[in-house]
C-alpha cells in the first residue's frame, strides 16, 4: 500500500470524514465495518423512576433497531451514585447487561464523587463491576480492547470527589502505549478537550474542559492513528477536530429532545470513512 497522508483524506462534511492514517507510514486499513453507539450522561437516579425507565427504553430500542452493533460505549455520569451502597450501580449494570452486544463503561464525575462520600462504589468497586470483560486490558481505571482492527481506549479523566477532570500521568502513559501499537484508535472519556460551547466564565471552563488538555493534545493527538474521541459532561452536542482527529461530544442522554426522545450517537467506521449521527429513542 502506498503511503497515505492523514490529512489528505479529511473532508468537511459534518457526518462523513476521511480516515486519517499515519503520515508517511504504510498501514493496513481495517476491512470490516465497525458499528457502535455512544451513550453519555444518563444520570440514572433511583429516586427518579423516569430516568430508570429511560435507560430501559434505551436498551430496548438498541436491541430492536440496531441488531448488528459491535458494542455500546457509556461515557460517564451513567448513574448519580447518590444512594448508600451499590443499588444504583447494580441497577444500571442489570439494564446494560440486557443489550444484545457487549458494553464498555468509563466513569464520570458522578461515579467519582459518591454521596455519601464513603459510598463503596469507588474506583475499585467500579472496576470489579464494569471492567471484568475478558476482552479488556485494564490498567488502573483505564482500559482498552481491540475489535476488527481498531483499538478502543477507555480513559478515566476524573479527579476523586471533584467535578473537574484531568488525565493522570499513568493514564497518559497507558494511552501512549496503546497508540504506539499503530492501530487506528478511538478514545472514550468523560471530560471534553475544548471549550467548544465558547463559555466565558473561567470557573465554568475549569469545571468542564479537561484541565490538562494542552498536554493531552500534545502527547495524544500527535499520533496520526488517533482517529476519533468521544466525550460528554457538558450535555451539549458538538462535532469538531483537533489536529486531524475527529472530536465528538455527545448530547447528554439526560437531555431528551422531546418526550421519550433521549439522545445517543451512532458511529460507523468503514475503510477510510467515519460516519456518525445523533439518534434518539422514541
Amino acid at each position: 500500500m502506498a503511503s497515505i497522508n492523514r490529512r489528505g483524506f479529511l473532508k468537511s462534511a459534518a457526518a462523513l470524514s476521511a480516515f486519517p492514517l499515519f503520515a508517511g507510514t504504510e498501514i493496513s486499513v481495517p476491512k470490516e465495518t465497525l458499528k457502535f453507539i455512544h451513550v453519555t450522561d444518563s444520570h440514572m437516579d433511583l429516586a427518579d423512576s423516569d430516568s430508570v425507565e429511560a435507560m430501559e427504553l434505551m436498551a430496548s430500542q438498541i436491541n430492536s433497531h440496531y441488531p448488528d452493533l459491535d458494542f455500546v460505549l457509556f461515557g460517564g455520569d451513567n448513574f448519580n451514585n447518590n444512594v448508600p451502597g451499590s443499588k444504583d450501580a447494580e441497577r444500571f449494570k442489570a439494564i446494560i447487561d440486557t443489550l444484545h452486544c457487549p458494553s464498555y463503561v468509563v466513569r464520570g464525575n458522578k461515579e467519582s464523587s459518591p454521596v455519601p462520600a464513603d459510598d463503596p462504589i469507588g474506583p475499585a468497586a467500579f472496576r470489579e463491576m464494569f471492567m471484568h470483560d475478558k476482552a479488556l486490558t485494564v490498567s488502573g481505571n483505564d482500559w482498552f480492547f481491540e475489535k476488527k482492527g481498531y483499538a478502543i481506549l477507555g480513559l478515566d479523566s476524573n479527579i476523586e470527589h471533584a467535578n473537574n477532570g484531568r488525565y493522570s500521568e499513568a493514564t497518559m502513559a497507558f494511552a501512549e502505549s496503546v497508540l504506539k501499537q499503530g492501530k487506528p484508535t478511538i478514545i472514550l472519556n468523560h471530560h471534553p478537550y475544548t471549550n467548544y460551547w465558547k463559555g466565558t466564565e473561567a470557573k465554568d471552563i475549569h469545571k468542564y474542559v479537561l484541565n490538562n488538555t494542552e498536554v493531552a493534545q500534545e502527547r495524544l493527538f500527535g499520533y496520526s492513528n488517533l482517529i476519533l474521541t468521544l466525550s460528554g459532561h457538558k450535555h451539549i452536542d458538538n462535532v469538531g477536530e483537533i489536529k486531524g482527529t475527529k472530536v465528538i461530544v455527545t448530547r447528554g442522554f439526560v437531555r431528551p429532545l422531546d418526550l421519550d426522545m433521549f439522545p445517543m450517537r451512532y458511529v460507523e467506521l468503514s475503510q477510510r470513512k467515519i460516519t456518525e449521527k445523533l439518534i434518539y429513542t422514541s
